[in-house]
């Protein structure tokens, strides 16, 4: 630009006397004439070049830090390592663990406070192991039987509803609508819906679409444990359902009568039987038209 050059002639004393003119009469030209005064005061040494050059190269310098190939692998194994280890803890203590009994089976566990759940056909319990001690919660679909080892509060949520206790052992089961309790040992907290009711030891409480059935046992355990089904007051596609869970098959039921309700023992080893006592119990004739597959009858 124009006014640039006429600057840098101006700073060389190299402007003719029209352009020393044309230049003095610049708007800026007063603010260039005083930074031309000040820095004309300033002095700078004579730079020795040589000496500069000679200081640098008598410098000692330090040798690059060489880093063996196979000692960055090993850093970042042991990181991986450290990473893997951080996540198998997570995967452990922090993340809901489930455990599950398929149908025709049964499962037996330990919670980390060494309470011990035997888990019922088709059932299913999830549960966090962090800081269990404090908060003994666990969730339930089906049945399981509980022996707590005493401490804090324990919790057994279902869709139904809920019990707690301090250290007993209990049985518990939530199937459709109907919600069973019983406490075989020390002492129960039901709630259900708008309920709450306490159990002792040989006590048992059943809910059923809202209305409740209270009951006595005499029983140390519940009798699935032993390979035994019980019904109290129950119909028969309750039964059905449990019998398919036990045996791992399906059932068909053609008939009309199904608010019968029974109350009794199955055999949860031994089907043939189950079938024969169920048969004679509704007037029903029972085929078994696969492996896993039975249909009843009417006769």
């Amino acid at each position: 630009m124009k006014k640039d050059r006429l600057l840098a002639k101006w700073l060389n004393d190299d402007l003719s006397p029209d352009e020393l003119a044309e230049f003095e009469a610049s708007p800026d030209f007063e603010k260039y004439r005083k930074i031309k005064d000040y820095t004309a005061h300033l002095e700078v040494g004579d730079l020795d070049e040589n000496a500069m050059l000679s200081n640098i190269l008598s410098q000692k310098k330090a040798a690059p830090k060489v880093v063996p190939l196979y000692k960055k692998w090993a850093f970042r194994a042991a990181a991986i390592f450290v990473l893997a280890l951080g996540i198998t803890f997570a995967m452990k203590v922090l993340v809901p663990q489930t455990e599950t009994a398929d149908f025709g089976k049964k499962t037996t566990f330990s919670l980390p406070d060494n309470s011990e759940v035997v888990l019922n056909s088709g059932s299913e319990i999830n549960y966090k192991k962090w800081n269990w001690d404090n908060h003994r919660h666990l969730d339930l679909k089906g049945e399981a039987y509980f022996r707590v080892a005493k401490g804090r509060k324990f919790e057994v949520q279902t869709n139904l509803g809920k019990v707690t206790v301090l250290g007993t052992q209990f049985n518990v089961k939530a199937r459709k609508n109907r919600f069973d309790v019983v406490c075989f040992e020390g002492r129960v907290k039901v709630n259900y819906a708008d309920t709450q009711i306490l159990l002792t030891h040989g006590q048992s409480v059943s809910f059923e679409n809202g209305k409740q059935i209270k009951m006595v046992v005499s029983l140390t355990q519940p009798e699935w444990v032993g390979n035994e089904i019980a019904f109290y007051k129950e119909n028969i596609r309750s039964i059905l359902d449990e019998v398919e869970r036990q045996y791992d098959i399906t059932i068909e039921l053609n008939t009309k009568d199904t608010t019968s309700l029974f109350t009794g023992k199955l055999p949860a080893n031994d089907l043939n039987t189950a079938l024969h006592i169920i048969s004679t119990t509704y007037h029903l004739e029972a085929k078994q038209v696969s492996k896993n597959k039975i249909i009843f009858d009417e006769k």
